[in-house]
């Protein structure tokens, strides 16, 4: 199986799901897998039929970073050829970020450097209670540039002087309590515990999820002005006058699933 390194499988559901699949390198990734998973993201990007993305892996670990072949390469680059592959590393951090529909991250074993990045630009995040974290970089001698702005707004500037600085390897607890994560549960309730996310999300209606993220993008840090007052408005103006929007609060007056829900 290790010869695909991503697996990607549409459920009837509107689920769709992706695998990171290199196990015997802790799904570390490379340039090659960076290219892969950006090309994968933009294309999802365009599929109005996938209704929530599930972002997981094989084996112990959910992602160890960056992958130690690819980091001898680069070490022995010049300035200008690292500035052009961090681009891409920062490409497909974007990509994940601003997919239109909600992101899942199923996390079990170690996420170490740009593993952390994944998880941040996740918008729920489920973690096994055996699972571990680091901001690993700098005992690399080098920084978590490329995923510091979702990183930082994970866990907020205060905790980010601490963990990018020492690089230490903190537990599935403290990264809940620094808000990397959501959820922590025992190993063998990590699969139930991620599909009931799912199940939540799939109760909601499709268009809403989906305006509802652009939502949070659109208000983060953004002062509470006028102008955000207003655009706010004609946002939930035009979705309460959608089919989606007339269709939910018909199936509440009426005590009635919605269409988008399924038997």
């Amino acid at each position: 199986m290790t010869d695909q390194p991503l697996i990607f499988e549409k459920r009837p559901d509107g689920v769709a799901v992706l695998r990171l699949n290199r196990p015997d390198i802790h799904n570390a990734f490379d340039e090659k897998l960076i290219a892969d998973l950006s090309a994968v993201f933009k294309k999802l990007a365009q599929d109005d039929s996938v209704r929530v993305l599930l972002l997981t892996s094989e084996g112990k670990s959910f992602s160890a970073g960056a992958d130690l072949d690819w980091m001898r390469r680069m070490a022995a680059s010049g300035e200008h050829e690292n500035f052009t592959d961090a681009l891409a590393l920062t490409d497909m951090m974007e990509a994940l970020d601003r997919l239109p529909m909600p992101v899942v991250a199923r996390v079990q074993g170690a996420a170490m450097g740009g593993g952390v990045g994944l998880v941040a630009c996740c918008d729920i995040a489920i973690a096994a209670d055996s699972a571990t974290f680091a901001f690993s970089e700098v005992r690399l001698g080098i920084i978590p540039a490329a995923i510091s702005p979702y990183a930082v707004r994970a866990i907020g500037t205060r905790q980010a002087r601490r963990y990018f600085l020492t690089g230490e390897r903190f537990d599935a607890a403290t990264a809940l309590q620094l808000g990397l994560v959501h959820e922590v549960v025992p190993a063998d309730q990590l699969d139930a515990t991620v599909d009931g996310v799912l199940d939540a999300i799939l109760k909601s209606g499709p268009e809403a999820t989906r305006a509802a993220k652009d939502l949070v993008h659109l208000v983060d840090g953004l002062e509470f002005d006028g102008n955000l007052r207003r655009e706010t408005a004609l946002r939930i103006g035009r979705i309460r006058a959608s089919k989606e929007g007339r269709e939910g609060l018909s199936a509440f007056l009426e005590k009635r699933k919605p269409a988008w829900v399924k038997e």
